[in-house]
């Protein structure tokens, strides 16, 4: 099984700014899920769900309602 390095919490939040802008260009097209936009970055889950409720709380994304219950949400610009 691979094993994944987990990164301090303190590098995953400086590269916040940069990844900022690669998830807003990935999102500008159709809205992402948080797994479907980790593949896209090639970063892992982890980071990106960290990055992404970041961008939520500060009003920058917006979550789309869930189809069903156990789907993932989601995320879009906010307008």
């Amino acid at each position: 099984m691979g094993e994944e390095k987990r990164r301090d919490l303190g590098e995953v939040l400086r590269d916040e700014m940069v990844m900022k802008d690669r998830i807003f260009s990935l999102l500008r097209d159709e809205p992402k899920t948080i797994p479907e936009i980790a593949e896209a970055l090639s970063c892992p889950v982890r980071e990106v769900t960290l990055w992404v409720m970041a961008m939520r709380r500060y009003g920058s994304l917006e979550e789309l309602p869930k189809p069903r219950a156990e789907d993932y949400f989601r995320y879009k610009p906010a307008r």
